[in-house]
């Protein structure tokens, strides 16, 4: 029996607040990255590694703030806790080494750039679909074969784009436009891939799935005692993400069943994390105020032998 797929169950609230953290984790991952490449005395293995993980954990809140939308009508959709935390591992492995690899090159060559992109591109699509892998319902997912390879080399564009500019774009606000991009891209990638998207359900699935919904009211959340605990939960992810979670957490309570009460808490680790990086970027004055190596160029020839050192005229003299 084909399932009724239902990815924006909540409307516009989750691809607009899926949105916003995909840009807030590719705005700190660029800025990081940036400030290892470009900044004279940086910890450059500790920025980027703090780059890769900003990205890397923007990109998988994105992901799993715009499942909390996903539903099949027929059936009660739940998730597999370690596969999908190892689906972030993934996306921050695989993006820190894609950038990595440009960043030992200086994407002085299309091929270091090409290559990073790449594997962070591959990262961002096996995280979605590892993520997808850990869904839990009577029935089996299958794919489109065109939509998916779409939804991946979107991915791989978006990342090589994303590399580019933390090398080529300079000053705070050209940065943000750049995360603004990518966000779009990321999420576009997503949906994409959602698209591809169809349910089979296992016969007998739909019977279970009301029996269970009306003996414990868990599928529909219509049960006295749910409410409750879906709004303790909820309310944690509230608290850690300002404003625009508030506005997902509305939704997910709303009526998300047992996906959203088991989403919406694995969430506000990595909200909360993005939230910390963005108090360093916010008090890091190299991040705010662009590139400083650039104020005072090198004289060339001052390394030069035979070449006196420039003189300094200093208040005295």
């Amino acid at each position: 029996m084909q399932g009724t797929v239902d990815g924006f169950s909540h409307g516009l609230v989750t691809p607009v607040v899926a949105y916003l953290m995909a840009c807030l984790g590719g705005a700190l991952g660029l800025r990081c990255t940036t400030r290892a490449l470009r900044v004279p005395g940086s910890f450059r293995p500790g920025w980027l590694a703090l780059g890769a993980t900003a990205i890397g954990t923007g990109i998988w809140t994105m992901h799993f703030i715009a499942m909390t939308g996903f539903r099949v009508e027929e059936v009660p959709v739940d998730y597999d806790g370690p596969v999908t935390f190892a689906s972030l591992v993934v996306a921050i492995l695989m993006v820190g080494v894609g950038i990595v690899i440009v960043a030992q090159r200086r994407g002085r060559t299309a091929m270091a750039l090409g290559t990073g992109g790449t594997i962070t591109g591959l990262g961002i699509a096996t995280m979605h679909y590892l993520g997808m892998a850990g869904m839990r319902l009577p029935g089996r997912l299958e794919y489109d074969t065109a939509t998916v390879a779409l939804s991946v080399l979107i991915a791989v564009v978006a990342a090589t784009c994303a590399l580019w500019a933390a090398l080529h774009v300079r000053g705070f606000g050209a940065s943000v436009g750049a995360s603004l991009v990518m966000g779009l891209a990321v999420t576009g990638m997503h949906y994409t891939g959602m698209a591809a998207v169809s349910v089979h359900l296992h016969s007998g699935g739909t019977a279970v799935a009301a029996g269970h919904g009306g003996a414990t009211g868990t599928a529909t959340g219509t049960a006295p005692g749910t409410a409750p605990g879906a709004a303790e939960a909820v309310g944690a992810v509230g608290a850690g993400a300002a404003d625009a979670v508030g506005a997902l957490d509305a939704a997910v309570t709303a009526g998300s069943g047992p996906a959203g009460a088991l989403l919406v808490p694995m969430l506000a680790g990595p909200a909360v994390f993005l939230l910390l990086a963005g108090v360093v970027v916010l008090f890091d004055p190299a991040l705010v105020g662009g590139d400083r190596d650039r104020r005072a160029p090198a004289d060339p020839r001052a390394h030069l032998p035979g070449i006196p050192a420039p003189r300094h005229r200093d208040g005295g003299r």
